[in-house]
């Protein structure tokens, strides 16, 4: 089993990095295979609603997205990690994850989805909010800890300091490495739901 972990932050090896980190660790004790993709430094432009995805199978912007698009197609989970501004995600990230879950057009049912997002203070449910509607949206279960999946911290490594923050990261991972296992036994035993075709409807007559 794998799962990417997204880190939303500028910061390579900030607080959110602490975060993913600190689920990395105990995925890895799991047996779960794990890779932290960096993608908040990084110049990434928002979707434009050209369709050519539709097209060519990929975003028209030959970017880290479509790196990380064959890798996620192969994961059975995907964490999106976040610092907080004004009350939400790093824009970069939600750019990122916006053309990453538009542009693919492989089934992302049944894979589990986890957000994690670490402020100073305040802002936190919002962000956790806002990031949770990527898997919503794409039959995804959302994997949840023993509270809001969330750290307080400023200075780089301080989230550590976090004693329930961290052992909420700890029993993150724990919890979605057990919800990818009895999927895998469903799905072996079971297959995936039917899925029906959909019927997309605008609401004007």
């Amino acid at each position: 089993m794998k799962v990417l972990l997204i880190n939303g932050s500028p910061n390579a090896k900030g607080n959110t990095y602490t975060a993913l980190h600190e689920m990395e660790q105990i995925f890895r004790q799991e047996g779960v295979e794990t890779e932290i993709i960096h993608v908040g430094n990084k110049a990434i432009r928002g979707c434009i609603g050209c369709c050519k995805c539709r097209e060519t199978g990929k975003c028209v912007f030959n970017d880290i997205v479509n790196e990380t698009a064959a890798k996620f197609e192969e994961a059975d989970g995907l964490v999106l990690g976040s610092p907080v501004y004004y009350a939400s995600a790093n824009a970069t990230l939600m750019a990122f994850a916006t053309r990453l879950f538009y542009s693919t057009a492989f089934s992302k049912t049944m894979k589990v989805g986890a957000s994690v997002c670490v402020a100073r203070r305040g802002g936190l449910s919002s962000t956790y909010d806002e990031m949770n509607k990527f898997f919503g949206i794409s039959g995804m279960p959302i994997a949840s800890g023993q509270y809001w999946n969330s750290l307080h911290g400023t200075a780089p490594g301080q989230a550590a300091e976090d004693v329930e923050g961290m052992q909420g990261m700890r029993t993150l991972a724990r919890n979605m490495t057990f919800l990818m296992k009895s999927i895998q036994l469903g799905k072996e035993q079971f297959g995936l739901p039917e899925r029906e075709r959909t019927q997309f409807m605008n609401f004007i007559r």
